[in-house]
């Protein structure tokens, strides 16, 4: 058997569902054993967690080399990021640390490998790969929250200081109050305190919520709905390349050459 017949198999196994799934019940359980060795164990089992903890990074060992071995370019494999972060935490895992002056980095290594689910499981990358692509415009969103939070916590401050110095003493701490009213957290305790002194600072409040909980948060969500969108019919235009169909855009390509030829042909 040839190195492209290995290829192919390896290539078989690391796209077979059974072994992505077999790959994510071992990471769950490797959470798991990270929660257990929170609580107070008896040495023998402290010795069957060691043990169990060597066989999950031999076995992540043996996944990320399924996953190399199955590339087609091998090169390829380490442009993706996710792919460098699998192996950093393979490979760091394989240091024996526990009685070292690091061992509180090489718990905290173990329990970053719950992130490896991400990488193995592609509708997740999509959720966090769309997040991230998200943020550029959900930053305005946010930079126009806090203007929001500024004016009325200096209005709050103007107003309601003399009511109650805890709450609304300065700036500082009536941002803090004002994310609890957000929040919604005993916010109309806040409220019927002030409605003592002025039985209109309802209306405050009331706008204020409608401001941040609601319309921003709706333009939140909108954002982050719009871009996964986009992220998904990216995916599905990269996934039909690779099965030789036709995309829109390749169509529309096909349409302005077809153009060109046909003004080319006038023309002469």
């Amino acid at each position: 058997m040839n190195f492209q017949s290995f290829q192919q198999t390896f290539l078989r196994i690391r796209s077979h569902k059974v072994f992505e799934l077999f790959i994510v019940s071992v990471i769950i359980f490797s959470a798991l054993m990270v929660g257990a060795k929170t609580y107070n164990l008896s040495d023998q089992l402290k010795f069957v967690l060691l043990w169990l903890d060597w066989g999950i990074t031999l076995l992540f060992l043996m996944e990320i080399t399924i996953r190399f071995l199955g590339e087609e370019h091998k090169a390829n494999f380490f442009k993706s990021g996710w792919n460098i972060f699998d192996s950093l935490i393979v490979l760091v895992s394989l240091v024996p640390i526990e009685d070292s002056d690091i061992a509180l980095v090489g718990r905290l290594i173990r329990i970053f490998r719950v992130l490896r689910m991400i990488s193995i499981i592609p509708e997740l990358r999509l959720l966090l790969n769309s997040l991230i692509k998200a943020l550029p415009q959900l930053g305005y969103v946010v930079l126009l929250m806090f203007i929001i939070f500024y004016i009325y916590a200096a209005v709050g401050t103007t107003f309601f200081a003399h009511i109650n110095q805890d709450l609304w003493g300065d700036i500082a701490i009536s941002l803090l109050t004002l994310f609890r009213v957000m929040t919604f957290e005993d916010w109309t305790d806040v409220m019927y305190e002030t409605m003592a002194h002025y039985s209109f600072s309802w209306i405050y409040f009331i706008s204020f919520i409608f401001f941040t909980a609601f319309a921003f948060l709706n333009m939140v969500i909108g954002i982050v709905v719009n871009v996964l969108e986009e992220e998904n019919q990216r995916v599905k235009e990269l996934q039909d390349r690779e099965q030789g169909k036709a995309t829109l855009e390749d169509l529309r390509d096909e349409i302005k050459a077809l153009k060109e030829l046909v003004v080319l042909g006038n023309k002469q």
